[in-house]
């Protein structure tokens, strides 16, 4: 039994270890806010969930992960790590480009590896927005 939990968590490090994020500020020069944890940074699907929220946009984050050994999950940690790095409470539509058969075939053929991308805004969320 212990054997199987160390393979597991190997499989999980190497997982979210092969992810590499990149970020950009929206406003280099713009105010910053305290690092968040990843377990407090949000996950938001569309935009219209923004609607009744007074939020600031803080940062463009893009991610890349090996087609073989990421997930769509480890994808998503490695980005609410990032933004939670950045002070963003949450990120915006998480869109995650997934390599085509084409390229997993022609990956196997000559040897070389696919891709998985995404990218999100991530959003400092400062509370409900307040009647004008």
């Amino acid at each position: 039994m212990r054997h199987s939990f160390t393979v597991a968590a190997a499989v999980a490090l190497l997982s979210s270890a092969c992810v590499h994020t990149q970020a950009t500020y929206v406003d280099p020069s713009g105010l910053r806010y305290p690092a968040v944890h990843k377990d407090s940074v949000r996950i938001l699907t569309s935009e219209t969930e923004l609607d009744t929220l007074e939020y600031v946009r803080v940062a463009i984050i893009e991610a890349t992960g090996s087609g073989e050994y990421t997930s769509q999950t480890a994808m998503l940690e490695a980005m609410r790590k990032k933004a939670g790095e950045m002070g963003a409470n949450a990120i915006l539509l998480p869109q995650i480009q997934e390599p085509g058969a084409g390229a997993k075939v022609a990956a196997a053929i000559f040897g070389t590896g696919t891709q998985r991308k995404g990218n999100v805004v991530a959003l400092r969320i400062l509370g409900p927005k307040q009647p004008e």
